[in-house]
């Protein structure tokens, strides 16, 4: 119970930060904003990492691999919070959490098409039903995009980068220390990115405190750690179907916070979403993953 309400409270906070995200582009640019939330984010994982430290092995294939693991994590993360960051400029912070969410269909289609790892029927048809929940949110009767939904359409296949390597790397490294290196790359790649594309200064970030604090401490350091220390106490299927109502408290924060409004078409596209989202998370039975496993087997 305690894992279970945790993760809920990480949910809440990851979906609330949307519209931080989005309150703060009215006083800052997107890359300044991003490498400034960073920063605080890898000061406050940082300093976990640090106290941790002494506990763990040392060996050098350990450090190495979290070195590198951290700097890949943290150039998808960088790409992806910026790219998501632009987004939010012209899209609302509702509609911007379900879109990112799409992370969660692309990763096993993106396994599928580079590593050959089979699916079952049931993640395919969730993935379908993404397709067309999708295409509600986003697509306009004019068949195309709108640029703050391209823009985050783009996080959405950063961020499913970013869930495949750390998938990787934290089988190979300190989990802790390569979250604290991904947010040190993040932020030295926004802040280099920023210096040239933006004019960062110190009056832009004060004017911006409180959505960066609570975008870097609270959704960075405070979200990621209660999601460590969550999913000690929960089954992995539950804590990543809790933590996928994040885009359900973006809607919500989005409304009652700064009064946001979705028409009928996109609020029935999240609906579709969020019911593409539990299926891709929900396992097979023994007895029917070996069944899926043979028909896919066999149409191979």
């Amino acid at each position: 119970m305690i894992g279970n309400l945790l993760l809920t409270l990480t949910a809440m906070i990851w979906g609330t930060a949307f519209v931080a995200q989005r309150v703060g582009m009215e006083k800052i640019e997107p890359l300044t904003f991003n490498a400034s939330r960073m920063a605080l984010a890898a000061l406050a994982v940082g300093a976990v990492a640090l106290v941790s430290a002494g506990k763990q092995k040392k060996e050098a294939a350990l450090r190495r691999n979290t070195v590198i693991g951290g700097i890949c994590c943290g150039t998808f993360l960088a790409l992806a919070s910026i790219f998501q960051q632009m987004g939010v400029v012209y899209t609302p912070a509702g509609k911007a959490g379900f879109i990112t969410a799409m992370y969660m269909l692309l990763v096993p289609v993106i396994n599928f098409v580079l590593f050959k790892k089979k699916n079952t029927w049931l993640v395919w048809l969730a993935v379908l039903i993404g397709v067309f929940g999708m295409y509600l949110l986003c697509v306009t009767e004019g068949f195309s995009l709108t640029r703050g939904d391209t823009l985050v359409c783009i996080c959405a296949f950063l961020f499913s980068g970013h869930i495949l390597s750390c998938d990787h790397f934290t089988q190979l490294g300190n989990p802790i220390q390569i979250s604290a290196i991904q947010f040190l790359t993040a932020t030295v790649i926004s802040a280099a990115l920023a210096a040239v594309l933006e004019e960062p200064s110190w009056e832009k970030i004060v004017s911006a405190a409180i959505p960066i604090l609570y975008c870097g401490i609270a959704s960075g350091g405070i979200g990621y750690t209660l999601q460590m220390v969550a999913q000690r106490y929960t089954d992995p299927t539950i804590a990543s179907l809790l933590m996928s109502l994040e885009a359900v408290f973006a809607v919500i924060a989005g409304a009652v916070l700064i009064h946001e409004r979705m028409s009928i078409r996109e609020l029935t596209g999240c609906i579709v979403m969020f019911i593409a989202i539990i299926l891709v998370q929900i396992p097979l039975k023994p007895g029917q993953k070996q069944e899926a496993e043979a028909t896919a087997a066999e149409t191979e």
